[in-house]
């Protein structure tokens, strides 16, 4: 997950294409190069307002909970969830993750193993 300051970085960045790039087209230099900045920023800007932590659930997401070790979720898990055989190191932490699934809907969950 990035850090909320490079979030924050993102958007403006691409806040500042999009000013600069309707000042390009609206002064007649190049409409071209002035459309092609508005692009840019207006993509830079989504992407840090859509960016999330790995490994967690929209659910997690809304409720603004802590991550868990490993950038999982952490606490209670519901018993849909049933653990898989699918283990991973992740690359950020070195931790050891486990993948569990809901049978029923295919909705998987990320817990730090140990």
């Amino acid at each position: 997950m990035l850090s909320k300051w490079i979030q924050w970085l993102a958007f403006g960045v691409g806040a500042i294409l999009i000013l600069g790039g309707f000042a390009l087209a609206s002064s007649g230099v190049s409409l071209g190069a002035g459309a092609e900045l508005i692009i840019v920023g207006a993509v830079a800007m989504i992407a840090a307002v859509l960016q999330r932590p790995r490994y967690r659930s929209n659910a997690a997401e809304f409720r603004h909970e802590e991550a868990g070790p490993g950038g999982g979720e952490d606490g209670f898990l519901e018993p849909r969830f049933l653990p898989t055989n699918e283990l991973f190191i992740d690359p950020t932490t070195n931790r050891p993750m486990r993948v569990f699934v809901d049978p029923r809907t295919g909705e998987r969950r990320y817990r730090a193993e140990g």
